[in-house]
């Protein structure tokens, strides 16, 4: 056993959930809240303390096992909240393989059920979890919808409602909850305790099996990566559901720390909760994506309140600030770095780090605690900072490789990043041919250790080894010179040519074959106050053009500007480029105006939409529509379920 932060009295447990009774019994900890919920508001708290919590697991793990076999699969269709975080680890202790998913919005409409079609249909769960306010709007549109696919996967589950998984609560005895890995009923280290599904940035999201004993190894590394220990306050708005934001509710329990809670539609709504929850609890730690960082900037740190004082915020207290989503841009955090740093936010404190679902989430940070790194000593690779380093001290070995030789490259030469590491997930459910590709690369002409390809491109650079997260191998484009380039710099370039009338975040590039010949197409989301003129509109299309031109040497063939909310994202609010890519292509985009150009630059066509938001009828004209009105103010509202996603209005 490893004695890692805590002395021979805590060793390190097999499964997260051991840690959960020993946290229980000891004195300073039984009291301690382990996880606080936070309402915006005036912001409400409720809280669970380690005991609590212990007891709750068990009572929702006895009472699961009424009905149910262990290794049975369970789908958590619950809001985010203390709630979620009990089902999750009652489900571990019980033995059972839980499904954490989004519950999709109960007008089941638009398309936001999709999701919740595949994953039952992959999965097959025995039961399904749910509020019973939830579950009795279920039956409700059983009753009387017309689509029967829908409603037949509706009425195949069984529902439990959480009410009843805590309504007939007992007092639990907690010294029956044994801390021996050897007589522990829950789920073993071998056993699949959790599908994760991945993101959907670069194809439709697939069912990752992670077991319990790699998700354990995988929030030690994490936990020793960040030196997180007792006396660590988290503060995270990520989704709870997967990935990071799961992952931080495991970190938590292995490191006996305290971590605050508030949902995504909280700070999307609001981003100013996020610094306001830092102060108020002075947070140690707090995850961010980078693409949050310039919305903060925007509309989070300065707020007014209604007796004219400003209130203060201090930043004062953090040591990690956990910037993921990769590519990471150091302009971005530089100019965040210099905002926040008047407001007591340290440059030590930034911490560049790299995951994916198919190692449990965590795989490495550029950060260090014990040398002192510091934000501005930082190197940069191509506008970017490095995402992790190679280290030889840890067991998660990162190499990157010739994806057409499965040869490692040198260091410099960008490659795919292949991962080995004990945190490795066991494959993808239903996906044994992807499984064996993705989960079992080898080395040319080299034997034994099985990789991980995640279909990221990236660079080691630098005597410190750093490794910078460069792009998605799916989605370089390759360009007729013969060289290559990532769309994430065409879209920021694209972004800077007309910042005040695009959406950041809110563009994708893509390569598009046409006859005998490729052309590159950015799709871009138009701010929408105020009316637009149709020589502005030109004038955005053509200045997105030349600024790509300038700064990347890149020709744009298509320009398209679509109404807010039309460029899909993944949960945690990565562009989708396959998917605009394929709604582009089979007419399904809410277009205001699409521009060609030849080869010189020059407009080919021109193709515009008329739209007036005022309750007039929308028409569609040719090449000389002559403007596009919209009331000052008004935005386009996304599809209910993109409004229920994280960061849809990003």
């Amino acid at each position: 056993m490893n004695y890692e932060n805590y002395g021979p009295c805590f060793p390190d447990q097999p499964v997260v959930d051991l840690y959960l009774p020993i946290w229980a019994k000891l004195p300073a900890f039984k009291s301690k809240p382990a996880f606080i919920w936070a309402e915006d508001g005036p912001i409400q708290r409720s809280f669970l303390t380690y005991e609590q919590l212990n007891s709750s697991v068990q009572c929702i793990s006895s009472e699961l096992l009424l009905s149910l076999r262990r290794n049975d699969t369970v789908l958590v269709l619950c809001s985010p909240g203390l709630e979620l975080v009990e089902i999750i680890f009652g489900c571990q202790r019980a033995g059972l393989l839980a499904i954490p998913i989004s519950p999709p919005h109960l007008s089941f409409c638009n398309e936001n059920y999709h999701h919740f079609l595949r994953v039952v249909s992959q999965t097959k769960p025995k039961v399904a979890i749910a509020s019973s306010d939830y579950i009795r709007h279920v039956n409700k549109y059983v009753a009387s919808s017309s689509n029967k696919k829908l409603s037949e996967a509706l009425q195949m589950l069984r529902w439990i409602s959480t009410d009843d998984l805590k309504g007939k609560k007992m007092k639990m005895q907690l010294e029956n909850v044994t801390c021996d890995g050897n007589s522990y009923n829950g789920c073993r280290t071998d056993d699949v305790y959790l599908i994760q599904y991945t993101s959907g940035a670069t194809a439709i999201p697939k069912p990752v099996l992670v077991t319990a004993g790699s998700a354990a190894h995988n929030v030690r590394v994490a936990r020793k990566a960040y030196d997180f220990g007792p006396n660590t306050v988290v503060v995270s708005w990520l989704p709870q559901y997967h990935d990071c934001g799961l992952m931080f509710l495991l970190l938590t329990i292995v490191s006996g720390a305290t971590c605050v809670l508030t949902s995504p539609n909280a700070f999307v709504n609001r981003p100013r909760i996020w610094l306001e929850l830092i102060s108020a609890f002075k947070a140690t730690c707090t995850p961010v994506p980078s693409f949050a960082l310039p919305l903060v900037l925007k509309r989070g740190h300065v707020e007014t309140t209604e007796t004219g004082t400003v209130n203060s915020i201090s930043m004062l207290s953090l040591k990690n600030l956990i910037i993921v989503n990769e590519p990471i841009y150091n302009s971005c955090v530089e100019e965040f770095v210099e905002v926040f740093k008047p407001l007591g936010l340290n440059p030590l404190a930034i911490s560049p780090s790299y995951g994916l679902a198919e190692n449990g989430t965590f795989v490495s940070t550029s950060w260090r605690c014990n040398n002192g790194d510091n934000f501005w000593t930082f190197p940069t690779y191509n506008k970017l900072l490095p995402s992790a380093r190679l280290d030889e001290d840890v067991d998660i070995e990162i190499l990157v490789v010739n994806e057409e030789t499965n040869e490692l490259v040198e260091d410099g030469v960008e490659g795919e990043i292949w991962i080995s590491s004990p945190s490795n997930a066991i494959g993808y459910l239903g996906h044994p041919s992807l499984t064996q590709e993705v989960f079992n690369a080898r080395l040319k002409n080299k034997a034994g250790k099985c990789y991980v390809q995640t279909g990221d491109r990236g660079v080691v650079k630098g005597e410190q080894r750093f490794l910078y997260v460069t792009g998605r191998c799916s989605d370089v484009i390759k360009l007729p010179n013969g060289q290559e380039i990532h769309p994430h710099y065409l879209e920021t370039t694209a972004y800077n040519s007309c910042p005040h009338l695009l959406r950041g975040g809110c563009l994708a590039a893509f390569e598009m074959s046409e006859s005998e010949y490729r052309t590159i197409v950015v799709v871009a989301e138009v701010q929408s106050k105020g009316e637009r003129e149709s020589v502005f509109l030109k004038q955005i299309c053509e200045g997105i053009r030349k600024g790509v031109m300038k700064e990347e040497g890149v020709e744009i063939g298509q320009v398209v500007l679509v109404k807010v909310g039309s460029v899909p994202k993944t949960t945690s609010g990565k562009i989708q480029r396959w998917l605009t890519k394929y709604r582009f292509v089979k007419s399904q985009m809410n277009i205001i105006m699409q521009m060609k150009f030849d080869n010189s630059g020059n407009v080919q066509s021109t193709v515009e939409k008329m739209m007036q938001i005022s309750g007039k009828k929308e028409t569609k004209k040719g090449k000389n529509v002559i403007r596009v009105e919209e009331e000052e103010g008004m935005s386009f509202a996304p599809p209910p379920s993109a409004s229920k996603t994280l960061l849809s209005s990003l």
